[in-house]
């Protein structure tokens, strides 16, 4: 019991020691008052036109994607190709590219003109791909500045053929 009352009574002598009055009257008295603040030099300020609005150096962006041109979608599309639609090319595609198997993915996300996509474990020209689009028949690959590298077309139910832009022979399927 004693050892409790002990403990009660510090505490309750902390506790006011806590409400304490401080006074601040002499704050604005001339033995506080600070010194004023002496002046410090300024820089001379120098003048000048500024460059024309834009791009000043224009080797810092890369390159605009290029517009297909005849080129590209020269090789039309066999007579015998089948009709393809953007919709039915959504997915996962297994690609056969000089000898190599690799895995193709077709999205519907918007990139640029056409759909965004890519490969993996492919070779060569085809892990450039950033993107793809149907034109008439035909699926256009295309690298990630819009360069064609390839160019499908539609030989049965999924299964396409075609070839890359050095001419190698590719054929998705799934």
């Amino acid at each position: 019991m004693k050892i409790y009352q002990a403990v009660t009574g510090v505490a309750l002598v902390l506790a006011l020691a806590g409400c304490q009055r401080t006074s601040f009257n002499n704050i604005n008295s001339a033995n506080s008052a600070l010194p004023p603040l002496q002046a410090q030099p300024v820089p001379s300020v120098q003048s000048g036109a500024l460059p024309p609005p834009g791009i000043s150096d224009p080797s810092q962006f890369p390159a605009a994607p290029t517009a297909p041109t005849g080129d590209a979608v020269a090789s039309a599309a066999p007579a015998n190709a089948l009709d393809v639609t953007k919709e039915s090319m959504v997915g996962n595609w297994r690609v056969s590219n000089a000898g190599v198997s690799c895995d193709m993915f077709l999205t519907l996300t918007n990139l640029g003109s056409g759909a965004r996509g890519g490969t993996r474990g492919c070779a060569g020209e085809l892990t450039t791909m950033g993107s793809w689009e149907v034109a008439g028949r035909q699926i256009l690959l295309r690298d990630r500045n819009g360069n064609t590298i390839g160019t499908l077309y539609k030989s049965a139910e999924a299964r396409f053929d075609g070839t890359t832009s050095s001419g190698q022979p590719i054929t998705l399927s799934r």
